[in-house]
């Protein structure tokens, strides 16, 4: 006969919610982490070890990229408890952006992909970032501004341009993904690109780059020579 121990059986001490109290966030693992989220188990399983099931499907490293989809495969974790643990990731992937953000000076397209390309790990659809940069090239500010196919009607300069005033910036990078792991531009994102480049030089706050982000690779429109007025 198998023994299923709830968390109600487990000695109080030892509860990740009392051990968080006690002994301090830091010192407990990414599965009482994640039980400290879900909340409850089911009839059949403790919440310890629905969080251990999670993290034996999928490594931590995957978790910050998971879909609700593929959390509510687990047996025990229905929508309500999947919505939970996503936003809770997201808004510990945008602490992490957040602190990232300071003052970091990225020189070249290289630094920049190196720096953003975790934004669109495992997309489906394109999504389009625009970057704002001080007067010493240090990044201020993301925004993630559009999301879908990446043309004028529903990507406007204004909107770019917009978000610099706001942010006080002096240059801006844009980025956008191809899911289809194609990083060679398309006719419509090099007309939209100058575009952009246009708008960056009557506004007075240049577009340096638009850098196309595959699945390991990057294609930049400044190192192409491909930003001229």
């Amino acid at each position: 006969m198998i023994i299923i121990y709830k968390i109600k059986d487990i000695p109080i001490s030892e509860r990740p919610r009392e051990k968080l109290k006690s002994i301090g966030v830091n010192n407990l693992s990414d599965s009482e982490l994640i039980a400290i989220i879900l909340k409850t188990g089911t009839r059949k399983k403790s919440v310890n070890d629905l969080s251990l099931e999670l993290l034996n499907k999928y490594n931590i490293e995957y978790l910050k990229d998971i879909s609700i989809n593929e959390l509510m495969n687990i047996n025990g974790i229905g929508e309500v408890k999947a919505i939970e643990l996503v936003a809770s990731i997201e808004l510990g992937k945008r602490i992490v952006l957040k602190k990232n953000n300071k003052l970091r000076k990225l020189v070249n397209a290289k630094d920049i992909w190196e720096d953003s390309k975790y934004l669109f790990n495992n997309l489906k659809q394109e999504y389009f970032y625009a970057l704002y940069f001080n007067n010493k090239n240090e990044l201020i500010e993301r925004k993630l501004l559009f999301m879908g196919t990446i043309n004028n009607s529903v990507v406007h300069p204004r909107e770019i341009f917009k978000e610099a005033y706001k942010v006080s910036a002096s240059s801006i990078v844009c980025m956008h993904n191809h899911p289809s792991g194609d990083i060679n531009p398309s006719r419509e994102d090099i007309r939209f690109t100058e575009s952009l480049v246009k708008t960056g030089y009557i506004q007075g706050i240049p577009v340096l780059d638009h850098i196309i982000v595959g699945e390991d690779s990057f294609y930049s429109f400044y190192d192409n020579n491909r930003l001229n007025i």
